[in-house]
């Protein structure tokens, strides 16, 4: 979702945050286990998983209001490791948005720069400069409760923003807004992102979320990042069966190589017993164990035969209208399922399949991941 000129590449900026073996335990619990992460200046970053993975233990752990076990906490080059909340320059957004009810909106901007003894002058400029930056300087002298929810969580934004942390830590910031507002809010805060250059950390488990908003993610699960990468390239080539599964919908087709040329690999599924082709880096042996995985809409369904290289035959047992798109379920074996996804393209068009239908699915070589398993 980031603008296409704009940023210098990741790899040329210099190191926000680096995280160094950090590990925090809680009694016998191990919530985060040795994560290294490097974090580069400007860049949207997000930490996403499901509850109980890590990810906000792992924030806390940035901000300061945990102290790792183990490992260091590095940001703009100094070691914060052990430092108080308030002597790294870092600020939170949390998804309750914590406003005052009692104070006017510029009283609650305000707050944090009146703690610090900033001159009153200079409060009131910095104030009107962030109110003006998340587009709300018009509404300074009215209350949290005559906000809507998209407005307060931009007045916690603009509190946030106005002590100019280094670091923005967002925790669920979207989460208490309705699905439109929230994917409206999304784009306003990339938007905003770009256009101020602090860093921003995002913590969530909506991995569509994750995906709009990221310039990389990482997943987390268990304490551990498994992968971390781009959007696309984690949704693409995701490292293993747990991000397949955990990042939109994934058809996981266990099998054994049958044959290697080159990055070629030929596959017989274990479901099927019949033959897929598949592309890979990953250096492979005949005999291996591997999953194949095909996102749903890089399948083809037809009702005969065509002869393709990967073709699978079944029978539509499920089907699932989503307007833009129609999810059917695809029978191929005894308890085995694919899921393939059909746009929805004119009007007027009448479903291409209906329940228990003969169906014939296939999908091109490289359009198939292999996963060891």
């Amino acid at each position: 979702m980031t603008g296409p000129a704009a940023k210098q590449p990741l790899d040329d900026r210099p190191a926000a945050l680096i995280l160094e073996g950090v590990t925090r335990r809680f009694g016998a619990t191990v919530a985060v286990d040795a994560v290294d992460l490097t974090v580069r200046s400007g860049e949207l970053f997000s930490l996403l998983g499901a509850s109980g993975c890590g990810k906000t233990t792992l924030l806390r752990m940035i901000a300061g209001f945990e102290i790792p076990n183990s490992g260091r906490v590095l940001i703009d080059g100094q070691d914060v490791t052990h430092a108080p909340p308030y002597e790294r320059p870092v600020n939170m957004v949390f998804q309750s948005y914590a406003l005052f009810p009692h104070m006017t909106v510029a009283q609650n901007v305000a707050y944090g720069l009146k703690q610090t003894g900033m001159a009153r002058s200079e409060r009131d400029d910095r104030v009107q400069e962030v109110l003006a930056l998340v587009e709300l300087d018009s509404f300074g002298r009215r209350r949290p409760d005559q906000l809507s929810g998209g407005q307060r969580q931009r007045v916690a934004l603009a509190r946030a923003l106005a002590k100019r942390p280094k670091i923005l830590l967002l925790d669920e910031p979207l989460g208490a807004l309705d699905r439109k507002l929230r994917e409206r809010t999304q784009f306003e805060l990339v938007n905003l992102q770009e256009r101020i250059g602090t860093t921003f950390i995002l913590v969530t488990h909506d991995q569509e979320e994750a995906m709009t908003m990221s310039d990389r993610i990482a997943i987390m699960q268990g304490g551990h990042i498994l992968q971390i990468g781009p959007p696309r390239e984690v949704y693409e080539y995701p490292t293993s069966r747990t991000v397949a599964d955990f990042i939109g919908a994934a058809n996981l087709l266990e099998g054994t190589v049958a044959s290697v040329e080159g990055r070629s690999a030929e596959i017989r599924l274990q479901a099927t017993g019949g033959a897929a082709m598949a592309e890979s880096d990953i250096p492979l042996k005949t005999g291996d164990a591997v999953t194949v995985m095909v996102r749903p809409e890089k399948i083809q369904a037809h009702r005969a035969s065509t002869g393709a290289a990967n073709e699978l035959s079944g029978t539509v047992i499920d089907i699932a209208y989503l307007g833009d798109l129609s999810i059917y379920h695809v029978q191929i074996a005894d308890g085995v399922r694919v899921q393939v996804a059909i746009a929805n393209r004119r009007h007027a068009d009448e479903a291409p399949f209906t329940w228990d239908d003969a169906v014939f699915l296939s999908w091109h070589p490289g359009d198939g991941v292999i996963l060891i398993t």
